[in-house]
């Protein structure tokens, strides 16, 4: 008790970007004793994903990219799990634990920020040969079944198992796919020079995109020029294209178009978290995302919902900085993060009786990597491209990591690889950890 009232539960349901720093900022604004945190996540760590499409190329460490909640949240409850149902009107939710039945948690207040999902298509194929790139462990996949395939192409003749172990596809061409492909792309060519019987020439990247354009975060030169960047290290770039079908990994795209592909990466954006779109009684908007108010509680002005807080990919945030009103803030790490740190101003402030205030962020802009000593920033006008944008992109990112611990783990990690080059182990047996250990050494 304090002051003679009961302390608040605060349940954070999601430890992403917006939970992690929500739950965070809390710890050091509420005084001990003021309220009860708990978040709930099937990870354990936050995954900082502008940092996957390096891992999947081998120049961060996996690790590195992510964030250890139970590290850092030294005074939250991390209850692992899926929140399967938010009954706002009950103050409960559901959570489904990897082990054991279901069980209820109940709080006094809730902020949901539990991240969205990679959008899937009904494509025949994509469900049973496709990756994704929205966690550390599918970037790890990423890389370890590119330097798999090419250890098992250079003990092969020339011919159609060589060419589709040599062959990759990354569909989505967006910051993740073009990220994505860039850095992989990077990785190959330096891989290929490590193998005396693979030549630079048998490399088929393929990126796909259903749009006249990729990355529709800058503007359309600077789109031509990534394209032409991405080309001139062989990258073949499909624009206007859908993939079709990508059966037992034969890819038919929509343009008749036909090869097989080793490896294909699914980055074809966000859908709205399942418990959001179909498993809640908050009120919902047209995009499926959960409808809140500038300040990020839940409701509108004519219909506010007590004791709810949103924020990030679930969340329809009005844009207080566009020039035309009436638009959402855009649903990225940038204004993740920041939203998650205004979360835990704002509850602080509404425990203790104090008006939140309205999210407003001016864009710092559009900066990525393409591969290393490539990128391409963009900030109104100002368009930066190569070397000065791969490092700014690097700058940029060691700094917004959260906690100093990770971010001098990252830097020295890539004074390592300046110095050495990239770690080029493949280490995809680790996913049959008992196969050696059952076959004795033997081949069956």
């Amino acid at each position: 008790m304090i002051g003679g009232s009961t302390v608040k539960r605060i349940l954070i349901v999601g430890g992403g970007y917006a939970g992690f720093y929500a739950a965070w900022k809390l710890e050091k604004r509420l005084r001990s004793g003021e309220a009860a945190l708990t978040v709930v996540d099937p990870r354990p760590y936050l995954t900082y994903q502008p940092f996957l499409p390096e891992v999947a190329a081998g120049s961060i460490e996996p690790r590195h990219a992510a964030v250890s909640l139970r590290r850092h949240l030294r005074r939250t409850r991390v209850v692992p799990g899926w929140v399967t149902n938010i009954d706002h009107e009950h103050r409960r939710v559901t959570v489904r634990p990897d082990l054991g039945p279901e069980f209820d948690l109940e709080y006094d207040v809730i902020v949901v920020t539990a991240g969205a999902v990679t959008r899937k298509f009904p494509v025949p194929g994509v469900a049973s040969e496709a990756i994704g790139m929205k966690y550390v462990e599918e970037a790890v996949a990423i890389r370890d079944r590119l330097m798999t395939s090419f250890d098992r192409a250079a003990a092969l003749p020339v011919g159609p198992v060589r060419q589709r172990l040599l062959t990759v596809t990354f569909v989505g061409g967006g910051f993740s796919g073009v990220e994505g492909f860039g850095e992989t792309l990077s990785l190959a060519n330096s891989l290929v020079r490590r193998y005396r019987r693979l030549h630079r020439s048998e490399l088929r990247f393929h990126l796909i995109e259903a749009s006249g354009r990729i990355l529709p975060e800058v503007g359309e030169e600077p789109s031509r020029w990534v394209v032409r960047s991405l080309t001139d290290r062989g990258g073949q770039i499909h624009l206007d294209t859908k993939v079709v079908s990508a059966v037992d990994g034969h890819v038919v795209l929509s343009t008749g178009e036909e090869y097989d592909s080793g490896l294909i990466v699914w980055t074809t954006g966000n859908d709205a978290n399942p418990v959001v779109r179909n498993h809640t009684d908050l009120p919902i908007g047209e995009r499926g995302q959960i409808v809140v108010r500038p300040d990020l509680r839940v409701g509108t002005d004519a219909e506010p919902v007590a004791d709810a807080w949103a924020a990030g990919d679930d969340a329809a945030v009005p844009d207080l900085a566009a020039e035309v009103p009436g638009g959402y803030v855009v649903q990225n790490a940038q204004n993740a993060f920041r939203q998650g740190k205004l979360l835990a101003r704002n509850i602080a402030a509404s425990l203790r009786g104090r008006p939140p205030k309205p999210y407003v962020h001016h864009s710092l802009g559009a900066v990525a990597t393409l591969g290393i000593g490539n990128g391409i920033f963009q900030w109104h006008r100002i368009v930066v491209k190569g070397w000065p944008a791969w490092l700014m992109h690097r700058g940029y990112h060691v700094l917004a990591v959260p906690t100093w611990e990770r971010k001098v783990r990252v830097f020295a990690g890539w004074v390592t690889q300046a110095m050495f080059g990239r770690d080029i182990v493949s280490l995809e047996s680790v996913e049959h950890p008992r196969e050696a250990f059952v076959s004795g050494g033997k081949p069956e």
